[in-house]
């Protein structure tokens, strides 16, 4: 597990750029999971953090202010989970790339869950504006006993607005470990803008947007699978994965709207099966 960032360690913003942390640790007080720790730096913050379904559950709904990372922004967010807690972590509105005149921007998620502790990491979806200069780094520790979901949507220019990803970069690297750095799950991604992936048959076939869904911390359950497979909403494509702790459910879509509708029903069919518990839409979502 990453040392937990103090005051000392979060990096204060300089006059054109903003290098913003947040630290947060929920815990488990008197069978109430509780978001015991709030630490942030610039404009990182919690907008609220809410028990829609009783004490087990906390609900934090992370901001982002300025709404977009522009060139030169360095944002670091740390969540742990600690033993026996369940944390629900989601957002208000879709996140944002902007286009950078050269300074590269980054984001750096770090998310650390307990043994039999639970995560549900269900950010709404990211645009990547054309020119943007990116990285995104998410690294995911699970130790033994803990599961987590969580789901990943990135949306490739402001497709409404008659943009395309003509030109920049956009880079990804997702890491799922143990404790110990034994990996269950990694993956990196490299795209330029105009990228022949882009419209390669074997990546993303002129698609726009691609998102990956997974389900981590037991042995993948063919009957949710086949469930899962059943899902069907107009303008996606996808594709089940089965590793030994973990299941990704990956799609490809022109409408970022009939990703998130694809993910919310995945959601919906996997956490009863995977984590014993109805599926409560937030009410974050309907807004």
């Amino acid at each position: 597990m990453n040392a937990p960032l103090t005051p000392q360690t979060l990096t204060s913003s300089d006059s054109q750029n903003w290098h913003a942390s947040l630290a947060l640790r929920v815990a488990q007080q008197g069978g109430r999971s509780v978001l015991a720790h709030n630490l942030h730096k610039g404009p990182l913050r919690v907008q609220k953090a809410l028990h829609p379904e009783g004490d087990a559950v906390c609900q934090i709904l992370m901001l982002h202010p300025p709404a977009g990372i522009a060139g030169g922004d360095q944002l670091n967010i740390q969540l742990d989970v600690e033993a026996g807690a369940h944390a629900q972590l989601t957002t208000p509105g879709a996140g944002k790339w902007y286009r950078s005149k050269g300074p590269q921007a980054s984001q750096q998620i770090s998310l650390n869950i307990a043994r039999d502790a639970v995560l549900e990491w269900l950010p709404q979806e990211v645009i990547v504006f054309d020119q943007a200069q990116a990285l995104s780094t998410t690294t995911i520790t699970l130790a033994e006993g803990a599961r987590a979901i969580g789901w990943d949507i990135l949306c490739l220019g402001r497709t409404a607005s008659g943009e395309k990803f003509s030109q920049g970069s956009f880079r990804q690297q997702i890491r799922l470990q143990r404790p110990d750095g034994t990996p269950l799950w990694r993956e990196a991604m490299h795209l330029e803008g105009s990228d022949a992936a882009m419209q390669s048959p074997l990546a993303l076939r002129g698609h726009t947007v691609f998102g990956t869904l997974w389900l981590a911390g037991m042995a993948p359950d063919a009957a949710l699978i086949e469930a899962l497979r059943g899902i069907s909403i107009r303008d996606v494509e996808c594709g089940i994965s089965a590793l030994p702790h973990v299941t990704l459910v990956r799609l490809l879509s022109h409408s970022s709207e009939a990703a998130r509708q694809y993910f919310e029903a995945a959601w919906t069919l996997a956490r009863p099966a995977f984590l014993q518990r109805a599926a409560l839409r937030p009410r974050i979502w309907a807004t």
